[in-house]
């Protein structure tokens, strides 16, 4: 199943999620296959991961370079249609953690992201979109997790119920009680 398909199948929790996967349905009929890219400057799609536990008491995430907060892993899908398989990608990259596997391989949520404009490399990236198509994962708590200094500088198991003293951007908080939610239900 091509990701447009899944995103048309998806079915969303709230009004947010059907708003937000209708502008991304309308955005990939604009700009097609580019909406996979980085040459999508105004908006690209990305695939994110929310990683827990076994018990799923607790959350791997990744201190943010760019966002200087406690963050999910995820990234661009530099043309690769298969969602999933970037979320898993990049939750590996990210942690170091290996055997990182999908709770589901469905969709978890959708959402549009704004990202500021910020230097990257040595070059500025004007603000813009990721639409971001998430997914619930899990992993082994007993392997120890390792930073990645160009994405990270900070990489750990949070427990659920301390997550808002970790994640300094409001924003976010939402979208991983969200997934939280889905997970405990799963």
């Amino acid at each position: 199943m091509d990701f447009l398909t899944q995103i048309q199948e998806y079915r969303p929790c709230c009004e947010q999620e059907t708003i937000d996967r209708e502008r991304i349905l309308s955005l990939a009929k604009w700009f097609s296959e580019m909406i996979l890219t980085r040459d999508c400057e105004l908006a690209h799609i990305t695939g994110s991961g929310m990683i827990f536990n076994p018990k799923r008491d607790h959350v791997l995430m990744v201190y943010h370079n760019l966002y200087k907060s406690w963050s999910w892993t995820g990234g661009h899908a530099d043309g690769e249609p298969d969602q999933l398989s970037v979320a898993l990608r990049e939750a590996e990259e990210e942690t170091g953690v290996h055997g990182i596997r999908a709770l589901d391989t469905g969709i978890a949520a959708l959402d549009l992201l704004s990202v500021p404009g910020h230097y990257r490399r040595g070059q500025y990236v004007s603000a813009h979109l990721h639409l971001s198509v998430s997914y619930l994962l899990e992993a082994d708590d007993s392997q120890p997790p390792t930073v990645r200094p160009e994405e990270n500088s900070g990489v750990q198991w949070i427990p659920i119920d301390r997550l808002e003293e970790f994640c300094s951007e409001p924003a976010m908080l939402p979208i991983y009680q969200k997934l939280i939610r889905k997970a405990v239900e799963l």
